[in-house]
């Protein structure tokens, strides 16, 4: 093939990607990736995903903490004179200088229907949102945030109750079969990339944990949007009792009471627009996740509180 690639990501959701490009014979020159994590707890180093596979497959990998200024890491790059980068959620801003390195530019596999949804976030925000449809755009990287042009989209319908977990994974499987029909026509000069209309742009920002707890004041669709959106985290939450208790799964009921009161002793609770989520799944801090069989067998929150 004699083609030179980099590809630039660091968690799950870009391992399908790497895999396909690496089984279908594509040359993978170097993977860069975020560096290992210490855990929160003890000492153990994590390493990102991405890492963990190019290891398995035993491409060269680098972990560089920072790009920017970095010119022992712009040396060895532009040594390797790629032709293509290809990035997914990689973690990290690009250099400009890094972008003028390539024959072909930088690819970036993004998870929205851009220019809707840029930024780090955009599978959470387009749950959250209540979007009836989310996809891939496949963009070249410019200076600024996914602004640059895209040569392709592929859209997928946010079907009912989906989380953020279960969308992601079909946008990266999606997004592992798609790149190999445009990575072809990208290195042959046959890709039509067309600028953003950028007056329809909306931003998908880093999620803050504080953004997890629930007001039940909320209709219940809001709700739930919340509560799958920010699947598995940070999570949706409630305080009882001073702890939280995580939602993992719910779905939209029809009892009716005052804003955060529960209705039943399997933890159905009344929302702001005359409506109910009913809980199948949650998680007590620091406890493991339980299904509502299991929690209202040890909780005090019984049916008449208010959360």
């Amino acid at each position: 093939m004699g083609k030179k690639i980099v590809f630039m990501g660091t968690p799950m959701f870009a391992v399908p990607i790497l895999k396909s490009l690496y089984q279908n014979g594509y040359p993978i020159s170097c993977v860069y990736t975020q560096p290992p994590q210490k855990s929160q707890r003890g000492h153990k180093i994590n390493k990102s995903p991405i890492q963990a596979i190019s290891e398995t497959l035993n491409l060269e990998f680098r972990t560089p903490t920072s790009l920017k200024q970095n010119n022992e890491e712009f040396k060895y790059f532009k040594s390797i004179d790629a032709d293509l980068v290809i990035v997914v959620a990689y973690g990290q801003i690009i250099p400009k200088e890094f972008l003028n390195l390539t024959k072909k530019g930088f690819i970036n596999i993004h998870a929205s229907l851009l220019p809707r949804w840029r930024g780090a976030a955009p599978i959470q925000r387009a749950i959250m949102n209540l979007d009836k449809e989310t996809g891939l755009s496949i963009m070249k990287i410019s200076e600024e945030l996914d602004t640059g042009p895209v040569c392709n989209i592929y859209k997928i319908n946010i079907e009912n109750n989906l989380n953020a977990s279960e969308i992601s994974e079909k946008l990266s499987f999606l997004a592992a079969e798609k790149i190999l029909d445009n990575i072809d026509d990208i290195l042959d000069n046959k890709a039509n990339f067309i600028e953003q209309n950028h007056v329809l742009a909306t931003y998908a920002p880093k999620i803050q944990k504080n953004e997890g707890q629930i007001d039940w004041k909320n209709d219940a669709k809001i709700i739930i949007g919340k509560i799958n959106g920010l699947y598995p985290a940070p999570g949706a939450y409630f305080m009882f009792n001073g702890e939280r208790h995580k939602i993992l799964k719910a779905e939209i009921g029809q009892a009716q009471g005052k804003p955060g009161e529960i209705l039943s002793n399997h933890l159905e609770i009344a929302c702001g627009d005359k409506k109910s989520i009913k809980i199948s799944e949650i998680q007590r801090q620091g406890k493991k996740p339980q299904n509502i069989g299991e929690f209202v067998l040890g909780t005090q929150i019984k049916k008449g509180s208010f959360l």
